[in-house]
């Protein structure tokens, strides 16, 4: 009897104590994902990937830009009736800066990259764009995406079909881009709308679009 209970006491502090580790586990989760998410979309190395997207380039500069500090609530809807979407609230508060670098060539601008975090299925997805000086897309890629199927999407087969694009593209009814995954559709559209708003911000912020 007294064996008996001694156990269930055990279990039971067992249990509590597994208990009380999930809750930890859940709560640094949640806070990293939202730590994540709250902050904007840089380069994870700005000098590495510069020359590799652009091996001929001489430099680079980095600006950093809110859409609360250059129109607050009244561009956000305006970005908002653009994308056709409402804003996530975890990802894209208004004053979450989002980061352009100016690639150089001696003191000529020839390109620019510039990233954003987009709410994916899995996690949060950061999108990558290099685009020419007219908004048209050079290069693409996903700086972070946590789909079981992460390989394909990373793939230059479906990559390289956002070469060329422009917003006008991306604002059509029907883009020819083909979803590279088998049971992931979630993450291609969340894709397609990180890119969609990529170029929003860019040609609010960038290229004086902002009619």
């Amino acid at each position: 009897m007294i064996k008996l209970f001694y156990n269930s006491i055990i279990m039971e502090v067992s249990n509590s104590r597994a208990f009380k580790i999930s809750l930890v586990v859940v709560f640094l989760l949640t806070f990293v994902h939202i730590s994540f998410a709250a902050v904007g979309c840089t380069l994870n190395d700005p000098d590495r990937d510069v020359k590799r997207l652009f091996p001929h380039s001489t430099g680079y500069r980095t600006s950093f830009i809110t859409i609360e500090e250059r129109g607050g609530e009244k561009l956000k809807k305006r970005i908002e009736d653009k994308l056709e979407d409402k804003f996530n609230s975890i990802y894209e508060n208004i004053d979450v800066p989002y980061a352009y670098y100016d690639v150089l060539q001696g003191e000529e601008v020839i390109a620019r990259i510039h990233g954003v975090n987009q709410k994916g299925k899995y996690g949060g997805i950061q999108l990558i764009l290099a685009t020419d000086l007219d908004g048209k897309i050079i290069e693409f890629y996903y700086q972070r995406i946590s789909s079981p199927e992460a390989k394909k999407f990373r793939d230059s087969l479906f990559t390289d079909q956002f070469i060329g694009m422009t917003l006008e593209d991306l604002c059509k009814d029907l883009v020819d881009i083909k979803d590279p995954s088998e049971d992931n559709h979630e993450d291609f559209l969340f894709t397609l709308r990180g890119i969609k708003k990529n170029l929003i911000l860019l040609h609010e912020f960038k290229l004086g679009h902002n009619k």
